[in-house]
């Protein structure tokens, strides 16, 4: 799963752990801190006035999260288990999943908008153009996996990375479920050229935000001020980047994560009960694993959907 945000980087670190499950995240999370400011690093180049700053905010917000949001998934995980084990999902119970998902991403960004605005107003112009490289190398290399000029090869690449989601949840897809997915994919309206085209306006878009929140230590500035404007612009940046402001985009949007649910919806259907039990199973390890993360705590009353095509 790719999370190509530098709204929050570490939240991208976050959602591999805790959305990907397996040992990664049994094993990974006591990590995460240092993987969170090295993504960071990577995308900023932080100095060293920026450096300690930012990894004791990292601290404190991986220590809410595991307090605040860990004990929410594993309830999340728990209700999935029962719904997996169901014999149809409709569509609009999957795209239910999404939007769960996408609300839990907006509290922990929301919980993080306070550090992140203490690190916009400090960046520097350099800075601010290695974030303009690094978004422009990312950009190449999901045009590479995404947009390839042979359209055989480029279904190709989106069957096998759906086909990947699916297994890893239900085990492996006989013949006839695998050709229902080449004809479901087939039918996407996905469209890699206008994805990739909204996500550089978007930059361009970010990058103008920056270089107007960032103070990038000049004198004669209300910092105090400052940072509060830039706090205030962190949950609508991150709006953008998840429903367009572009009326058309957003329609398209809305198209394809309709068709994303149908899809998921109409897979589930044909997975045997075998199948389903190997996703019931596997939901329960992550379960395990979020609360060997929670050291055995954590209450199960309060989930997901697999992504299929980037929005």
């Amino acid at each position: 799963m790719k999370w190509r945000s530098i709204i929050g980087p570490g939240l991208a670190v976050l959602a591999a752990l805790a959305l990907a499950g397996c040992s990664v995240l049994r094993l990974g999370y006591g990590q995460a801190p240092m993987l969170a400011y090295w993504w960071i690093d990577g995308y900023v180049d932080l100095n060293e006035a920026q450096s300690q700053p930012l990894r004791d905010d990292i601290d404190r917000w991986f220590e809410w999260h595991r307090r605040t949001e860990m004990p929410r998934y594993a309830a999340l995980l728990v209700r999935a288990q029962r719904e997996v084990m169901e014999p149809r999902l409709s569509p609009d119970q999957m795209c239910a999943w999404r939007e769960e998902a996408q609300r839990r991403l907006h509290v922990a960004l929301d919980e993080a908008a306070p550090a992140l605005a203490t690190l916009i107003v400090s960046l520097t112009p350099e800075q601010i153009r290695h974030i303009e490289r690094k978004l422009a190398k990312n950009g190449e290399e999901l045009r590479n996996d995404f947009a390839q000029p042979d359209r055989t090869e480029r279904a190709k690449g989106a069957f096998k990375r759906t086909l990947e989601r699916y297994e890893n949840l239900y085990g492996r897809l006989d013949k006839a479920q695998r050709d229902r997915l080449t004809e479901l994919l087939a039918a996407s309206p996905f469209d890699a050229e206008l994805w990739l085209g909204e996500r550089e306006r978007r930059n361009r878009e970010l990058i103008a935000t920056l270089h107007t929140l960032a103070i990038g230590g000049r004198t004669g500035v209300d910092r105090a001020a400052a940072v509060a404007k830039a706090q205030a612009a962190v949950p609508i940046l991150a709006e953008r980047f998840t429903r367009s402001p572009r009326p058309e985009y957003r329609a398209y949007q809305e198209r394809l994560t309709r068709a994303n649910c149908v899809l998921a919806s109409t897979l589930h259907s044909l997975m045997t009960g075998p199948q389903r039990e190997n996703a019931r199973d596997k939901l329960k390890e992550w379960e395990n694993d979020v609360r060997l993360v929670l050291g055995g705590s954590g209450s199960a009353d309060n989930a997901g959907g697999v992504l299929i095509n980037p929005r």
